[in-house]
């Protein structure tokens, strides 16, 4: 097989690998009797090669008025065969007419005998016309039918016609069921589970079939069967050989049970899924800094899965790392869509690249790849509390946390920002993620979905600021000290009760303990200007009594998780203490709608009015327009997200 990839931007926008596998057609639907085509293995796309030959534009006699332009219009329908368009079409957009790929590909036949069902021969009109199909149908709409014209009867073209069926015989002898002939079925008996028997895909609408074994073939294991012998050394060392039958098993190479069809090795009585000979054997996965290899047996007792956190069976294969002997993953799970990002690295070497993200100077001093101007300097604090000193990778002020401050600017890191690595694996991504620094442009992370303007880790359209960005499995959190955290999807956040789809779950039995990141995020101690001590995250209530935020003054729920005051008299919602800018940096510039707005902290004695909602700005940080001294914007959801630079000034006049 090539190895090289193959770009075909009309058709799919990655690159694709040639292929060899006897499947339903991405492209145009249907199932070719030649196998050859093309594989995208992220999109799960497989592409016949004679679809991904065809040219942009074309002249059909069916529409001969105009040229046609191959495009992706999935769930249009065909006009000439009505059936639904899985993915490419040729498309004339002044009419809006659709022929199917496949009807271009292999056009109906202009007459049709079909005199089991109608004495007469049957035309195809190349007019669109309005009818009433005669065939069992009996659906009216527009189209070019088949036509009878001695009855004055219309039929659809996929009523009558069916290329699918025209092409493969009705009988078959097989390799794998010489007992008997295998006929051909549309449609599965009751008596059937609808699975073949080779490789237990589920059936599709053509196979072939034999009733007195109760025996099915798709159209793949007919055309293109598994091999009878397998020698792949990487696989196992000896001779494998199909077993065509029923039979229950669990397979060597994963663990999990099979139900039919392993390829076997009698004298090692070892077993294994027909998939799972392809399992790849050095990969890299998201849960994990360093590579993990495929083992036949993984010999780690009492173990648990990388990725599931359920037990592992030591005696089967899976994937470990032989840099962490105790790390080990089921196979099932290390190769997941989640996880794996489908790149096989065997033969291919180790990158070599440095990561840390400072240089020692000595034993107080470092060098930060993102401040190389200036060193930085140790301060251990722990009584200090520094508002207006704000870490430039996370954009939170000092809050009693030991940090590292440039000795000739005001450039400031705390320590566990300072020592976030520049590319990390993270379970919220496939591919290893860069550090980077900021960049004057705001962003709303992937994971807590705020706005943020500091440090991210970055990959493609995937951006985490860099406190999301830094965590990993387990995780454990001061709200639920006993078990730690895991990532997990679509559930509910004990903290803020809101369900998000990427969440940090317990996974121990009965506990049901779950936060969102941006819940897992929020910090444990904040400064606001209602209290002089130091507010702190409190994780709910149980009471049935009313709590009331003496921010918004509006009423709070005990069970979500608020601020509270030193005394415990008080209560706050997290969001009226952080408010929706506390991810930007104090004195930063972003622009937003072609509107150039400064980012600054509401610490004036008089709050000043926000220009949208007219009310006073009380989150903690607020955005003012470059050049004006009272142009206010207190949130970023409410209040900034529909304005445009008329709204603003509307009526105000602008300081310069």
């Amino acid at each position: 097989m090539e190895t090289e990839g193959v770009s075909l931007p009309l058709i799919h926008e990655h690159v694709m690998m040639p292929w060899n596998d006897l499947r339903k057609g991405d492209c145009c639907g249907h199932l070719e009797a030649i196998s050859d085509g093309y594989y995208c293995k992220s999109c799960d796309f497989f592409l016949h090669r004679k679809c991904g030959d065809s040219s942009e534009y074309i002249e059909h006699p069916a529409h001969f008025i105009h040229t046609l332009k191959l495009q992706s219009k999935p769930g249009h329908v065909c006009d000439l065969c009505g059936e639904g368009i899985l993915h490419l079409c040729y498309r004339c957009e002044i009419c809006d007419f659709d022929v199917h790929l496949y009807c271009v590909k292999h056009p109906p036949p202009e007459v049709i005998d079909i005199s089991e069902t109608h004495p007469h021969k049957l035309t195809l009109l190349k007019e669109n016309i309005e009818f009433n199909c005669d065939a069992k149908c009996g659906k009216a709409g527009f189209g070019f039918p088949y036509k009878c014209h001695e009855c004055d009867l219309a039929f659809h073209v996929d009523c009558v016609w069916n290329p699918s069926e025209t092409k493969h015989p009705l009988e078959v002898n097989h390799t794998y069921h010489t007992l008997h002939p295998l006929k051909l079925l549309t449609s599965q008996p009751d008596y059937s589970d609808g699975k073949c028997r080779l490789c237990s895909r589920k059936i599709d609408r053509l196979f072939y079939h034999c009733s007195a074994c109760d025996f099915s073939l798709d159209m793949r294991c007919v055309l293109n069967p598994p091999s009878h012998s397998i020698l792949d050394l990487k696989a196992h060392a000896h001779q494998l050989i199909l077993r065509p039958r029923l039979d229950s098993f669990t397979c060597n190479a994963c663990g999990l049970s099979g139900d039919r069809s392993p390829y076997i090795c009698v004298q090692c009585d070892f077993m294994i899924h027909q998939e799972c000979l392809s399992l790849p054997r050095l990969i890299n996965i998201n849960r994990h800094d360093h590579r993990v290899s495929h083992t036949s047996v993984l010999g780690v007792v009492n173990s648990v899965c990388g990725v599931c956190r359920q037990k592992v069976d030591w005696t089967w294969g899976g994937y470990s790392c032989l840099r962490c002997p105790g790390y080990v993953v089921h196979s099932k799970c290390a190769i997941r869509k989640d996880v794996w990002n489908g790149k096989e690295l065997e033969g291919v070497p180790v990158e070599i690249e440095d990561i840390e993200p400072y240089v020692v100077i000595d034993d107080n001093t470092i060098q930060h790849f993102s401040h190389k101007e200036h060193h930085l300097r140790f301060h251990v604090n722990g009584h200090l509390w520094e508002e207006n000193k704000c870490c430039s990778a996370c954009t939170h002020p000092v809050r009693l946390q030991s940090f590292y401050g440039c000795i000739d600017c005001d450039f400031i890191l705390h320590q566990n920002c300072a020592e976030s690595p520049r590319k990390k694996w993270h379970v919220l991504h496939n591919e290893r993620l860069t550090l980077v620094t900021s960049t004057g442009g705001f962003f709303f992370c992937d994971a807590c979905h705020e706005v943020f303007n500091g440090f991210r880790y970055k990959c493609g359209d995937k951006k985490l600021d860099v406190q999301c960005g830094s965590i990993s499995e387990p995780f454990v959190h001061p709200s639920h000290p006993r078990h730690p955290l895991y990532q997990m999807e679509n559930k509910i956040c004990n903290g803020c009760k809101k369900w998000d789809l990427k969440v940090l779950t317990c996974i121990e039995s009965g506990c049901e303990f779950v936060l969102c990141f941006n819940c897992a995020t929020l910090p444990q101690v904040v400064k606001h200007r209602v209290d002089d001590h130091p507010l702190s995250l409190c994780y709910g209530e149980g009471a049935s009594d009313k709590y009331w935020c003496d921010i918004c003054e509006k009423e709070t729920n005990p069970s979500t998780w608020f601020y509270t005051s030193k005394d415990n008299r008080a209560s706050f919602h997290t969001k009226c203490v952080l408010g929706d800018f506390a991810g930007l940096m104090p004195r930063s510039t972003i622009m937003f709608n072609h509107i150039s707005l400064e980012v600054v902290l509401n610490n004036s004695i008089s709050r000043p009015f926000c220009r949208i909602c007219k009310l006073r700005c009380m989150y903690p940080v607020m955005l003012r327009m470059l050049g004006t001294s009272d142009i206010h914007v207190c949130s970023f959801f409410y209040c900034l997200w529909d304005v445009s630079l008329e709204t603003l000034t509307s009526k105000v006049k602008i300081d310069r």
